[in-house]
């Protein structure tokens, strides 16, 4: 085994690896840096210096901190997630000889159910941005391109001019982990984004030359930007409050689900790793199923008017 170094030197080698050799993207690379720094700190304080040092015994005191500050299932499942995914690599090059978080357990967490619009909502909010100015165009070929792609909001921010094939009615997306799909823009969509584009030629707004869409000040729109966005116009359409950019992609896929399409299609639609992701949307469209059900059966479970004992 190589000569010890510091907890935070590994940390900065192992960043580096996902960097460079996994080329992860700058959110997720943020993400793991945040979660690790919280392992550091901690280990700082219980004077562990290097990663040979720290046991299962170890770990296990970490966690306990982290319910100290009462942190969420899902943000205790992240930080160890991002904790075996560092030990696996120290083994891997050599600066561990055991692996103890293989032995950590992840916490059960409750899988809340995506907030998703009705179709009738969504409609309401793609009408709701004016379309005499630019900014309101933009806005609605925002919405539009949001729901017909169901991309995320920093792929749609992400999204630059090459990447739009209007012709074909395809965007090229960037998702997790850099990796790219194509993604369908409908004729509504299209047209959105044809009015929007013929507003910022004429107002000549334009300072970035890549980007899609655009800021008031010409640049690149950014993801909390969009949001902003959204807030404003859910608002004035007197729509739920807590609907964001994410809220549009699981319609998406809640509504083609709905439409007859399988799972496995959607998992390629959202850019999901794995289906496990993508079957939260089974049970809205179970419930969806069982609505219309309950409507058109005629024996559904309600008491029939026949002849009773």
């Amino acid at each position: 085994m190589s000569r010890a170094r510091s907890t935070r030197a590994d940390v900065r080698a192992f960043l580096r690896h996902l960097e460079t050799v996994r080329n992860l993207s700058p959110n997720t690379l943020r993400a793991y840096g945040g979660d690790l720094d919280d392992l550091l700190a901690v280990l700082d304080a219980f004077g562990v210096t290097t990663f040979q040092a720290v046991d299962l015994f170890t770990l296990r005191r970490y966690l306990a901190t982290l319910r100290e500050k009462q942190l969420s299932p899902k943000s205790v499942a992240r930080r160890i997630s991002a904790i075996r995914a560092l030990f696996r690599w120290l083994l891997g090059a050599g600066r561990i000889e055991i692996d103890p978080s293989q032995a950590l357990r992840t916490p059960k967490r409750d899988r809340r159910l995506p907030r998703v619009l009705s179709p009738d909502e969504i409609e309401q909010l793609l009408e709701t941005p004016p379309v005499d100015t630019w900014l309101g165009l933009r806005d609605r070929a925002i919405f539009e391109t949001l729901y017909s792609t169901g991309a995320r909001v920093s792929e749609l921010a992400g999204l630059d001019l090459p990447d739009l094939d209007l012709a074909d009615g395809t965007a090229l997306l960037r998702g997790k982990g850099r990796k790219e799909r194509l993604a369908g823009l409908g004729g509504p969509c299209l047209a959105a984004l044809d009015a929007y584009f013929d507003a910022i030629a004429a107002m000549r707004v334009r300072r970035d030359r890549r980007a899609v869409f655009l800021n008031r000040y010409g640049a690149r729109l950014s993801t909390r930007g969009i949001a902003r966005v959204l807030d404003k116009h859910v608002a004035a359409a007197g729509l739920p409050s807590g609907v964001s950019p994410h809220t549009l992609r699981h319609s998406f896929a809640t509504h083609i689900l709905q439409a007859g399409a399988n799972l496995r299609e959607v998992q390629e639609l959202l850019g999901h790793k794995n289906v496990a992701s993508t079957q939260v949307y089974t049970h809205l469209t179970l419930d969806h199923l069982k609505q219309v059900y309950d409507r058109a059966h005629p024996r559904s479970g309600r008491r029939s008017k026949g002849r009773t004992r």
